[in-house]
């Protein structure tokens, strides 16, 4: 990282096109601290995995997916929580990253996650899922602080923005301790 600028790779685990959780990707790309970009992606081009389909080679979708991993410095990743866990859209996204094995460019990466649910738990659980999947991968979780945002249909308004200040002030400490942890583990490799 020679300009000491911390670019994210950004995507939220929901194809829903108002979800609470695309909305508070795009609240942190308005937060992001100075020292820090951010570029999302759109898992909604990205196919079902199926091994048949590799083999013939990556799909259009995966292949940028991968490469916008690979030129990230560290990844958000908003997630919504489905039957207490993390969306199939999210899993299957992760499947192709790692894909083949020990050539994924999730491996060794930071990142920090944060969802939004309108239940009472704002996506603890998916979270805590998540952490789960990132072991096998090889990344690095940051681990506080957690961003939860329960409740989400009184925190943003009609058109998807952010409003509850405690919230924003959530993700703003989010986004500063994920700039710190991939500083630090920059400066070990």
């Amino acid at each position: 990282m020679s300009d000491n600028v911390v670019h994210i790779l950004g995507f939220a685990g929901s194809l829903r096109k108002h979800s609470y959780n695309r909305a508070a990707l795009r609240a942190a790309g308005e937060l992001l601290p100075e020292g820090m970009t951010m570029d999302t992606f759109d898992l909604s081009p990205v196919p079902v995995y199926n091994e048949d389909v590799e083999a013939e080679g990556f799909p259009a979708p995966v292949q940028e997916f991968k490469a916008r991993i690979a030129a990230a410095d560290a990844l958000l990743i908003v997630t919504p929580e489905y039957n207490y866990s993390i969306p199939g859209v999210l899993k299957n996204a992760l499947d192709w990253a790692s894909r083949p094995p020990g050539q994924s460019p999730l491996a060794g990466k930071p990142v920090a996650f944060m969802g939004a649910s309108s239940g009472y738990f704002g996506t603890a659980r998916a979270q805590y899922h998540l952490r789960q999947v990132c072991v096998i991968l090889d990344m690095y979780p940051l681990n506080s602080p957690e961003v939860f945002i329960p409740a989400a249909q009184t925190k943003f308004d009609q058109n998807g923005r952010l409003t509850d200040d405690r919230t924003r002030e959530s993700i703003r400490r989010l986004l500063l301790a994920l700039r710190t942890w991939t500083n630090k583990l920059q400066a070990k490799n």
